[in-house]
């Protein structure tokens, strides 16, 4: 009866008191530069300012953010000309400043603490996109990757998201059918073609795809090639809707 009724107030001001404890050893710091915040995993104002948040207006459709004011519906020109594969896409941050490094840090740097502040920024980001989900579904990793690099950051990232939202997460839903170069110094041309036909629905997942509203996660979008590619395999199997939850969105190039 004690724990039954005092274990939740009581483990919640164990928890209190450890972090007290912890913050008195090792004061918290902020996640990009290490310089000491007031909480733990915050940011100090200097890096908050380098992060440039996405909110509204952006593009119905891809998420691209304006720079005037516009129409909840409007999208933008790309969208227009030819419309994205995915239905809806959103991001948290552009892939720049604070958030780039925090990005890097995590998927390059084995900081894997990152990932529950980042996790949150993302799920703000797919706010819109959460309450239609069916399923949420990360970008996948060659296998070959994978091992060298140890976890698939779009798996951690979905994984905490979906938990959090209470969406059923399919971790190996989408398989990489063949190793890609890697996109970093690609034409958007080249990116298409990279990935072009790289990605496919696991046989045994089908049935969780077909008539089903499928949310996909990936860490960073700059063409919209790989998400794009994703959300094909996705169409071929039968998935009704495809939306798109990224952390950050690089801004697009121009001539």
């Amino acid at each position: 009866m004690l724990s039954g009724a005092y274990g939740g107030p009581l483990a919640a001001l164990a928890r209190v008191a450890a972090t007290v404890a912890v913050d008195m050893v090792l004061p918290p710091s902020c996640l990009a530069c290490h310089a000491p915040v007031s909480e733990a995993g915050g940011l100090c104002p200097d890096c908050w300012n380098r992060i440039s948040f996405i909110g509204r207006p952006c593009c119905a459709r891809c998420g691209l953010p304006f720079t005037i004011e516009a129409a909840q519906d409007a999208i933008c020109g790309d969208c227009a000309r030819m419309p994205p594969v995915f239905d809806r896409a959103r991001a948290a941050f552009l892939y720049e400043g604070a958030g780039r490094e925090l990005i890097l840090a995590f998927k390059m740097a084995d900081r894997s603490w990152l990932a529950p502040r980042l996790a949150t920024w993302l799920q703000r980001a797919a706010a819109p996109l959460l309450p239609e989900a069916g399923v949420v579904v990360p970008v996948p990793l060659h296998r070959w990757r994978l091992l060298a690099r140890r976890f698939n950051q779009a798996a951690v990232l979905a994984r905490l998201m979906a938990r959090e939202a209470d969406v059923a997460m399919v971790p190996d839903l989408l398989v990489r059918t063949r190793r890609t170069a890697t996109q970093t110094r690609l034409s958007r041309v080249e990116r298409r073609r990279n990935v072009r036909g790289a990605f496919a629905v696991r046989r045994s997942r089908a049935p969780l795809v077909a008539g089903c509203n499928v949310l996909l996660v990936d860490d960073v979008m700059t063409t919209g090639a790989t998400v794009s590619a994703c959300a094909r395999a996705l169409r071929k199997a039968g998935a009704a809707r495809v939306d798109v939850a990224t952390l950050a969105r690089a801004l697009p190039s121009r001539p």
